[in-house]
């Protein structure tokens, strides 16, 4: 793997934007992955993501289970291979075969990482009191990956009705803020 560990203090700005991800589990020795838009950052420090993973999809079930699983953050490059994640299921289809991507074992969590993917997020549940009413997990990250190559990656925002939107100019304004 041609990743470096990047730093949990600063996981915030990976999310911040709201890209479209993989979430990663595995459970029984079954790798699944799942497309999801609906997360957000809860706090910075330790890092904490809040996520809602609807009760009919295979991962919830892994996830309620486990309480482990890797937030996969991919660039517009591999477009296709995220929506066709996300218009099957991993009850009959194994995502990582029929897509060709690549599982890499993970430090801190059994699921793995999607090596095609610009950043890897390792998490835990921390806090399932949501999910029965809401299917909302809260998340903490415990231990985060990125490929140093991709200085400026571009994600996709979901839109809707199978629009997207691609991140684009990056631009840098000065903050007080440490």
């Amino acid at each position: 793997m041609s990743k470096e560990a990047f730093p949990l203090s600063k996981v915030y700005g990976l999310l911040e934007p709201g890209p479209v991800v993989l979430v990663s589990t595995v459970r029984e020795g079954r790798t699944n992955i799942m497309t999801m838009s609906w997360h957000t950052m809860l706090e910075f420090e330790p890092p904490l993501v809040g996520c809602v993973i609807s009760n009919g999809n295979f991962t919830f079930d892994s996830l309620q289970a486990t309480k482990e699983c890797v937030i996969n953050i991919p660039t517009v490059a591999l477009s296709k291979k995220v929506v066709d994640c996300g218009n099957s299921s991993g009850r009959t289809v194994d995502k990582f075969k029929a897509f060709g991507l690549t599982p890499v074992a993970a430090l801190c969590v059994e699921a793995p990482l999607i090596d095609e993917c610009y950043a890897n997020l390792e998490c835990r549940v921390v806090d399932q009191t949501m999910v029965a009413k809401y299917n909302f997990f809260v998340l903490e990250v415990v231990n985060a990956w990125i490929d140093p190559r991709q200085e400026h990656p571009q994600t996709m925002h979901h839109l809707g009705d199978g629009s997207f939107m691609v991140a684009g100019k990056t631009i840098h304004l000065p903050s007080k803020m440490k």
